[in-house]
């Protein structure tokens, strides 16, 4: 093997994929990235097998071969490199030489041939979407993923596949995130291939680590369309130069529309940024490691405030300028559950929507003209319990 390339393209490349190679030392193997010139471009691959890359980029290729490259080391040297040089890569036996302007190096490696196959895909692409579009799915849902392994299907994220739209969804119990993503032709549906496939699956999960790099290669890539195919127990997305893949979580996500309320007795909207600033100020003087802080809605005062009180701390209420419509009511939260959902909504203006103390709470955007709730995306907090 040997080849010429630039560094940027090589530096993206290699931080890509180093963050897919394992942290388990069992297999050394797997903590390399593959690398493999041929015809015009140099090929880099990297797995934990849950999940696996392949970036294509760019090269001057002088002779084909491949090596399996120790990540880390790859990853913190070519970071290093001085910026608009070209990179010269040369395999001298088992050992990966590199020379750019005045640094050069030789990096002991592993054999090819020892590197595990990742999955490629059989059949063609069911959609595409825009990398900005599923960027904010990606930041939107992913805050109420559970974390641990005691129930792997809500370490995920579950997609529901309908003909006019996708549904995202995520829980850890405590709340529960919604976002409907509408499809039209702008998202280039294969229509007979998407159309037989919901006709056999209604609903994926996606493990969350799958989503969190996914938008992290988004940012260090420059096309601004994604491929996404579905094939058994897997999923593939394409972007640019850069191939993933991913396993699929085999289990059952759990019935959650039943806890989202489709009628409220009490509603408030008001500025997103003064409730944001409230809850703050009130978590300060919160008890117990829930945090926990107090909405107060009087319908007769017309007041709505939110507070907090501790023997330690002492106490604290701000009142905020919000239309308050419906029952009085008087509910406990996480002040993080809760602020975490305020921080999710995009538009100026905030919508909360309760039934009592006990009932699911729901968080929606506003539209600004015109002060009605927007569907869409939904963000469901459990309260605390008096």
């Amino acid at each position: 093997m040997k080849l010429i390339c630039t560094q940027d393209n090589l530096k993206k490349a290699i931080s890509s994929s180093e963050r897919m190679v394992s942290k388990q030392n069992t297999l050394p193997i797997l903590n390399a990235i593959l690398f493999e010139a041929d015809k015009g471009s140099l090929r880099l691959s990297a797995t934990n097998l849950e999940m696996g890359i392949q970036i294509k980029i760019g090269a001057k290729v002088e002779k084909e071969g491949k090596i399996a490259v120790p990540a880390k080391l790859i990853s913190n040297f070519s970071a290093n490199l001085p910026e608009g040089e070209s990179v010269s890569l040369e395999l001298d036996e088992q050992n990966l030489k590199i020379k750019s302007g005045r640094t050069q190096a030789t990096i002991k490696s592993f054999l090819a041939g020892d590197f595990p196959l990742i999955p490629k895909k059989t059949t063609e692409s069911l959609f595409e979407i825009n990398t900005d579009n599923f960027k904010k799915i990606i930041n939107r849902i992913i805050v109420s993923v559970a974390h641990g392994e005691a129930r792997q299907e809500l370490s995920g994220v579950n997609i529901i596949f309908n003909k006019e739209d996708i549904c995202f969804a995520s829980t850890d119990s405590f709340r529960l995130t919604e976002y409907s993503f509408k499809l039209s032709d702008k998202n280039n549906i294969n229509k007979d291939s998407y159309n037989a496939f919901i006709d056999k699956n209604v609903s994926i999960i996606i493990p969350a680590a799958t989503l969190i790099e996914m938008g992290r290669i988004i940012s260090n890539n420059l096309s601004d369309i994604i491929k996404v195919t579905l094939e058994e127990g897997q999923i593939f997305f394409e972007i640019g130069g850069a191939r993933i893949v991913s396993r699929l979580i085999n289990g059952k996500y759990p019935e959650y529309k039943h806890i989202m309320p489709t009628n409220f007795k009490t509603t408030i909207i008001g500025d997103k940024a003064q409730i944001q600033n409230a809850i703050k100020m009130a978590s300060l003087f919160a008890p117990g490691k829930s945090s926990d802080i107090t909405l107060k809605i009087n319908q007769e005062t017309g007041n709505v405030s939110i507070g907090a009180r501790s023997a330690e701390a002492g106490e604290n209420a701000t009142e905020i300028d919000f239309e308050a419509l419906g029952e009085s009511q008087e509910i406990i939260f996480n002040s993080k559950y809760l602020l975490d959902g305020i921080n999710m909504i995009e538009s100026s203006k905030v919508a909360l929507l309760a039934n009592s103390e006990t009932a699911p709470v729901a968080i929606k955007e506003v539209d600004q003209n015109t002060n009605n709730i927007l569907e869409g995306y939904t963000y469901i907090v459990m309260p605390i319990k008096n």
